[in-house]
């Protein structure tokens, strides 16, 4: 329960407190942010604290693994900032900046699993045994990793894809669609006195654009891969097809364009997937 909890508290802080003016100018905020894994941190803690090791050592099971998690948080993101500057990784680098995402968020839960293996007496390989032996978390375990799984499929993920994506160019963030008309216009003079037709024809190409409410595409993302994540959970994996066709015909028009219709399908794959992946979790960790 308590190593749960210290996950949920890491992701509220980096997901929900951190907001898109924080993560822009992260060393101008980074005292604000690691305030805020502080403070869910340390409450986490000493609720944990007053209730199961009340009876125990302060220091070992509250300030240490305290100053254990935030040090190590501001560490590693120093040095994820660091390293950006070093090696001057552009928006267009897309991959390298999924990999470091990835790789910083994997380093904050082992620094996590260690605070509970050597401060709070959490047994990681026992953790392992659990899973794989026994089934039953219980009600108040259960509840915490199914608000895990909806954090990463919503949240994490919904940032994750928007760094995949990288920074769309205005003409495929607005693009709507291309229409041609045409306008053919005939002779009636010529038509009678000579054979066959003699006429004139315009052709007029326009493309489209609109501003989008990225705030509602964005919603769309948080309801389709939590929808993947219920039908995955329920072996419904044919439902899911319909999903991706109903994207299909409300995006009908914008896949003439090559750039825009690679996009599309990028996002959609990676959604996708990670819905399935977290509803197959949730479905062998609960079931």
């Amino acid at each position: 329960m308590l190593l749960l909890s210290l996950i949920l508290a890491h992701l509220i802080s980096d997901f929900y407190l951190q907001t898109d003016e924080m993560v822009k100018d992260k060393i101008k905020n980074i005292k604000k942010h690691i305030g805020h894994h502080f403070l869910l941190n340390g409450l986490v803690l000493i609720v944990f604290y007053l209730f199961h090791y009340k009876e125990m050592s302060v220091y070992w099971n509250l300030i240490f693994p305290l100053l254990f998690i935030v040090s190590s948080h501001f560490l590693i993101d120093m040095l994820k900032i660091k390293l950006l500057y070093t090696i001057k990784i552009s928006n267009e680098e897309n991959l390298k900046n999924v990999s470091l995402f990835l790789i910083d968020q994997l380093l904050h839960l082992v620094c996590i699993l260690l605070a509970g293996q050597f401060f709070l007496g959490i047994d990681i390989a026992g953790i392992h045994e659990f899973f794989q032996y026994e089934k039953e978390l219980g009600t108040v375990n259960s509840v915490l990793f199914i608000l895990i799984v909806l954090i990463l499929v919503t949240s994490v993920s919904g940032h994750l894809i928007k760094i995949l994506l990288g920074s769309l160019p205005n003409q495929l963030l607005t693009f709507e669609g291309k229409y041609t008309f045409k306008n053919e216009r005939q002779e009636a003079q010529y038509a009678k006195n000579h054979t066959g037709n003699r006429a004139l024809t315009e052709e007029y190409n326009y493309t489209i654009f609109s501003k989008h409410d990225l705030s509602r595409g964005k919603l769309i993302g948080y309801i389709e891969r939590l929808l993947v994540l219920v039908l995955t959970f329920y072996s419904a994996y044919p439902a899911i097809g319909f999903i991706v066709a109903a994207k299909s015909i409300a995006r009908f028009k914008q896949m003439d364009d090559r750039n825009w219709a690679e996009y599309f399908l990028l996002g959609t794959l990676t959604s996708m997937f990670i819905g399935i992946t977290l509803g197959i979790l949730l479905r062998e960790v609960l079931t």
